[in-house]
């Protein structure tokens, strides 16, 4: 989870001004938390309060998404996701955005089997991004951090991917120059997951997602939540990044990261 945070504000600056080089730092004071970091603690307290047990899990997602997203409005949402936010009566509308697939870490990281994670990401996606893009660009992401929790390598992770959700038939050096900004999970999540794989570290990871510029913070918070499952985070790094958080956010991280302990 702290990964998806970490890539979050290392990208946001870049989001609107792509910066196509990994010489950059991690962390400086025009960084920020954006609507990737919130949704992520959102849908980690979900999972959390169904303490073990995810028959409600749909639930949980649907109110901790908007009462999170109510309490942090102004965090970058897209207009169709902030009027769901706010509904009275939220509703899935159909989107194959790439938030699904940004805030679905907790997922891979408490499902305690390959079919639990399938069925976690789904009930935390379905409720606002029902479209089959939007489902399998959340369960790619997830089902990668679960493979690389679980100690698979890079190449079982590139062939499960190849084989069941995206061809990575590119690299990242040949798609930088002309990739643009997309806010789709079928351009973003094929692209974070090969930053991942192409990555020597976890910080790595994170400046080579951030590299590739199109959305920049959803694509590096994706790339991070693997990278923490392969790599771990670096405790410098882990402290840092929670200082981008408030007393409100900070306390549902430290509730998630004690279960997950």
């Amino acid at each position: 989870m702290i990964g998806a945070i970490i890539g979050d504000i290392a990208g946001s600056k870049f989001e609107f001004c792509n910066y196509r080089s990994k010489k950059f730092k991690i962390f400086s004071q025009d960084s920020f938390i954006t609507d990737d970091s919130v949704m992520t603690l959102a849908v980690a307290q979900a999972v959390y309060m169904c303490k073990g047990d995810y028959s409600f899990l749909s639930g949980f997602a649907k109110a901790s998404m908007q009462m999170l997203g109510q309490m942090y409005p102004s965090s970058g949402y897209g207009t169709s996701f902030y009027n769901w936010i706010f509904s009275d009566y939220p509703l899935p509308y159909n989107s194959y955005g790439n938030g699904a697939a940004m805030r679905v870490s907790a997922c891979g990281f408490y499902g305690k089997t390959l079919k639990e994670v399938k069925k976690m990401s789904k009930a935390v996606t379905e409720v606002s991004h029902n479209h089959p893009e939007g489902l399998k660009g959340a369960e790619a992401t997830a089902v990668c951090i679960f493979l690389a929790k679980s100690g698979k390598s890079k190449k079982y992770i590139r062939n499960y991917v190849n084989k069941n959700y995206y061809k990575l038939d590119f690299t990242i050096d040949g798609i930088r120059p002309t990739y643009d900004f997309n806010e789709t999970c079928q351009r973003t999540v094929p692209q974070a997951i090969e930053a991942f794989l192409e990555s020597e570290s976890f910080e790595d990871a994170i400046k080579t997602a951030v590299s590739v510029g199109g959305d920049s913070d959803t694509l590096a918070a994706i790339t991070g939540s693997i990278a923490e499952a392969f790599y771990g985070v670096p405790a410098d790094m882990r402290a840092k990044a929670l200082e981008y958080l408030d007393e409100d956010l900070l306390q549902i991280y430290n509730n998630v990261e004690i279960i997950l302990k």
